[in-house]
């Protein structure tokens, strides 16, 4: 999907990376195997997990500023189903087009 949403040309570059949440850091290897996108640690100091609301195989679509749009789930939206992968690249689109708006404010 990476490929696709590069090739767009989109106004605002979309980059799709894995973070792996505190604790779960024995799982890192096996998350990565095979895969190319980038994978990031999340250490307690900055907790993206818990300001994010995050669920297990969540998708949080960011804005400019770090910002969560939509969280979109992976369990619940399997990709390997067009319909899901093609729903997912359509979100994606249209926050990378400014035409997203966000649907929770981040906890402070």
């Amino acid at each position: 999907m990476q490929k696709e949403l590069d090739a767009l040309g989109l106004p605002v570059a979309v980059g799709i990376l894995g973070v792996n949440g505190s604790g779960q850091e024995s799982g890192n290897a096996g998350a990565c195997e095979g895969r190319d996108i980038p994978w990031l640690q999340e250490i307690p100091a900055e907790p993206v997990w818990a300001r994010w609301q995050v669920a297990y195989r969540d998708v949080i679509v960011l804005d400019e500023d770090n910002v969560p749009l939509v969280a979109y789930n992976l369990t619940a939206h399997d990709l390997r189903d067009p319909a899901a992968y093609e729903e997912l690249k359509s979100i994606l689109v249209k926050a990378a087009g400014g035409g997203a708006t966000p649907c929770r404010a981040p906890p402070t």
